[in-house]
């Protein structure tokens, strides 16, 4: 397998790694696991998350991003280095061409990190893109139309509102809440409403199996285990859809704000195009049941969810870097 351009969806919860040639090649969460004190890395990705909560004192696991922007330098560049090398494979003596997603609100202080962590990790060069731009093109939206589109990406670190038209982002929010978020709100709420202490992996389960952005009629249940914070003993408890709903509703309710402070930052008739097309939800924030309807509730504007919307920000490097000789003249030179 020898591959010249990868996208990488570099995402605080997860990394999905795409190429023209094969596709979707990996999607693993950004963890690794080192072994303490001498930091060597043991593992990174699906294996390095599966010791979180199970090691022992000297592995810790790591999540090197926080709030989609690199927290930790050294362990994103081995991170970065192991999914390359898994991508281009052992056999391939070139350097690729990558192209990465970072969130609407990085500083060039952050953005010059990304580009020099590639680099490092074996990239001939690296471009980055916003997560809006990509998020859009990867839900089919013809960004460089005269006509305004809003796209919500929900991720694991932030949540980003973009109204995207001319190829370029007109008015955007950046909020650091979204999928982390919604797991601490569970945790929270059952340790505060049963006296269940639950694990993060937990959490996230609850979320995907039976998570719902509003009441359901028939709800869906969930048997979950954990630790009785009164006894200290492991304990058994049934929770359901409508209270993960109840659990997440305020940081919902924030995202809704900032989809609000979008609309008061746009003109006029760029919002007259979006109330016409309505709003597309992506990111895996979108896999959430009735999210389009609780974006409708809320801003009164038809909300649609992209098909396959976790993976709609790599699809959108896809596209890039199919025609990359004319996004870098375009897109990539204005460095958004």
């Amino acid at each position: 397998m020898f591959t010249r351009k990868i996208g990488i969806d570099l995402g605080t919860a997860n990394t999905i790694v795409y190429t023209p040639s094969h596709g979707f090649l990996i999607n693993e969460p950004t963890i690794v696991a080192l072994s303490s004190p001498d930091n060597f890395v043991l593992a990174v990705g699906r294996e390095a998350k599966e010791m979180i909560g199970r090691t022992p004192a000297d592995i810790v696991a790591y999540r090197p991003l926080k709030d989609g922007v690199i927290a930790d330098y050294y362990i994103t560049k081995a991170m970065l280095g192991y999914f390359i090398a898994k991508a281009i494979g052992s056999m391939n003596f070139f350097k690729p061409d990558v192209v990465l997603s970072v969130p609407a609100g990085i500083t060039p202080t952050e953005r010059r990190a990304v580009v020099n962590a590639a680099k490092e990790a074996g990239a001939k060069d690296a471009f980055v893109v916003k997560e809006p731009i990509l998020a859009a093109l990867g839900a089919g939206i013809p960004i460089n139309s005269s006509y305004g589109n809003l796209i919500i990406n929900i991720g694991g670190g932030t949540s980003e509102v973009a109204v995207v038209s001319l190829g370029n982002i007109v008015s955007w929010a950046s909020l650091r809440v979204a999928g982390n978020k919604f797991d601490q709100a569970i945790t929270d709420y059952i340790k505060k409403k049963y006296s269940l202490d639950i694990g993060e992996q937990m959490a996230e389960a609850v979320k995907i199996e039976i998570g719902s952005a509003l009441p359901m009629k028939d709800k869906l249940e969930m048997k979950i285990r954990g630790r009785d914070l009164i006894t200290g003993l492991p304990q058994d408890l049934v929770f359901n859809s409508n209270e993960v709903a109840e659990a997440i509703h305020s940081h919902l309710l924030d995202i809704a704000a900032s989809v609000q402070n979008v609309f008061n930052n746009t003109p006029p008739e760029l919002v007259a195009d979006i109330m016409e097309r309505g709003i597309i939800v992506s990111g895996g924030g979108g896999n959430l049941r009735n999210i389009d309807e609780f974006f409708k509730r809320m801003t009164g504007v038809h909300t649609y969810v992209a098909e396959d919307p976790l993976f709609c920000v790599a699809k959108g490097t896809g596209l890039i870097l199919n025609h990359l000789d004319v996004y870098k003249r375009t897109l990539l030179n204005k460095r958004i």
